[in-house]
């Protein structure tokens, strides 16, 4: 079941209305089982899985809690995280370690007749492991206490709003909401629904009438000019903003419905003043969820200027690795590993507070035009089926040939997506320096005359194909 299908939208009107009906274990109880059937709905011979970590993690944390021993804690733990990345790695990289194996014993003139394995991809493993297993670290350290009740741990790892493509919510923020009954408030039920209605917008507004000419352009992009790559490079990095943040906000906006508080994922990354800040800014609860747990566990930046910049460099690339079984997507990582150091060591050598005068003004309004540059230039490898068609597309960008606006593909569908493109950013814009909440609740009929412009825009622009969300496939 995905958020943009009828049946998801027959399953919440009716959870919803059953959910505040019902209180205490019977509420509790409906959410689990609701989640369940919400993940059940994508594939139900894979609920298995998600239970498999549930009771493991659930096992472990009570074990862990439980003991003083150094040993017995760190068994538990190793228990954990073993089981974790082993369902992770098996369903997820299994086929794709196999297959890069094959391929460098062929060029060395080895013959490997492996027969690789029919894996499906569980949708959203990699979000919901990394939820469970924060769960026994953090108790691990002493940071929570471990959770006595089942059903409700249960209910935290599999609350169905962000279980496929995130937030990654961490239990100390999640677990103590469970514990009491939610209150209905017509103010979250209005701002949730809100929220909703941007997610949507960016989704099938933006992402899914975009994702039309990206997948136009890499069909063909020997077809294309170098003005036109540029340009649908460009709206794929919008496209993926749009379909991503867009799942973070209908996955908020229907926590906020329930009562429950999910944490921001997005803060205008497009704004960014740098690579660093970039990451700071999209994707949140991964950026904090790798730097708590594996850049920080690695020596962070204790360890020197050499280590530091080899953990940043380590921490990025498994993040690419994180997004997909593919070598595009490690190159990536690697690649923005690699801009983080060089980043870092620029800056170390004009540090802040020498930034002044036409230098500084320099620096400042170059850093910012690089790290998007650098986003929509790295997201061609991201894209991409293969290195080689990477390569094609780079070779047609840098010919800069055709530069003329005749050479232009799908001119008018192109020029909707700019808009809207523009639309989306003048509005982000906007909202860095005004609080929408605060006018709303001076002048409520702008609330509302709001979510009347985005309906009509969702109705009128939205695309209603049914696409699923990018991050599906991660």
């Amino acid at each position: 079941m995905i958020f943009n299908s009828f049946p998801f939208l027959i399953f919440f009107v009716v959870f919803l209305c059953a959910y505040w009906s019902l209180k205490g274990r019977a509420r509790l109880w409906l959410c689990g089982l609701a989640s369940y059937f919400f993940y059940g709905w994508l594939n139900w011979q894979l609920l298995w899985l998600i239970l498999f970590s549930t009771v493991v993690d659930f096992v472990a944390g009570k074990s862990i809690s439980g003991s003083e021993s150094t040993t017995t804690r760190k068994s538990w733990l190793i228990v954990s995280i073993v089981c974790n990345l082993g369902i992770l790695g098996f369903f997820k990289y299994c086929n794709f370690f196999a297959q890069s194996i094959q391929s460098v014993a062929t060029q060395i003139g080895w013959e490997l007749d492996w027969a690789t394995l029919n894996i499906v991809l569980p949708v959203g493993i990699s979000f919901y492991t990394f939820q469970s297993m924060s769960y026994t670290i953090d108790i691990y350290r002493r940071k929570i206490s471990a959770e006595p009740d089942f059903v409700r741990f249960a209910t935290f790892v599999s609350f169905f709003p962000q279980l496929v493509a995130g937030p990654i919510v961490r239990a100390g923020e999640f677990l103590p909401q469970l514990q009491s009954d939610r209150e209905y408030s017509w103010n979250d039920t209005v701002e949730g629904f809100g929220q909703i209605l941007l997610g949507f917008f960016k989704k099938l507004v933006i992402a899914d009438s975009l994702a039309i000419l990206v997948d136009q352009m890499y069909q063909q992009p020997e077809g294309y000019s170098s003005l036109n790559i540029a340009i649908v490079a460009t709206l794929f990095a919008f496209q993926v903003y749009g379909d991503f943040s867009g799942y973070s906000d209908i996955a908020i906006g229907t926590a906020r419905m329930l009562g429950f508080v999910l944490p921001k994922n997005f803060n205008f990354p497009f704004f960014a003043t740098s690579n660093s800040d970039f990451w700071r800014r999209w994707h949140i609860s991964l950026s904090t969820w790798l730097k708590d747990y594996l850049y920080i566990p690695l020596g962070g930046s204790r360890g020197g200027r050499w280590m530091t910049n080899r953990n940043l460099f380590l921490t990025l690339a498994l993040a690419g690795l994180w997004h997909g079984a593919h070598w595009n997507l490690a190159i990536w990582g690697m690649l923005y590993g690699l801009a983080m150091v060089l980043e870092r060591e620029f800056l170390r050598k004009f540090p802040f507070e020498l930034k002044s005068g036409f230098l500084g003004f320099c620096i400042r309004w170059t850093l910012p035009v690089y790290a998007i540059g650098f986003l929509v230039l790295s997201l061609i490898i991201f894209r991409s089926e293969s290195l080689g068609q990477a390569m094609l597309v780079f070779g047609r960008l840098f010919s800069l040939e055709d530069l003329s606006p005749s050479s232009l593909h799908n001119r008018i569908p192109l020029l909707k997506g700019m808009g809207m493109v523009m639309l989306l950013v003048f509005g982000e814009f906007v909202c860095q320096f005004v609080s929408l909440k605060s006018i709303f609740a001076k002048v409520p009929a702008l609330r509302f005359i709001a979510y009347a412009v985005l309906l009509w825009a969702i109705a009128i622009f939205g695309t209603f194909a049914g696409n699923a969300f990018l991050y599906f496939q991660f």
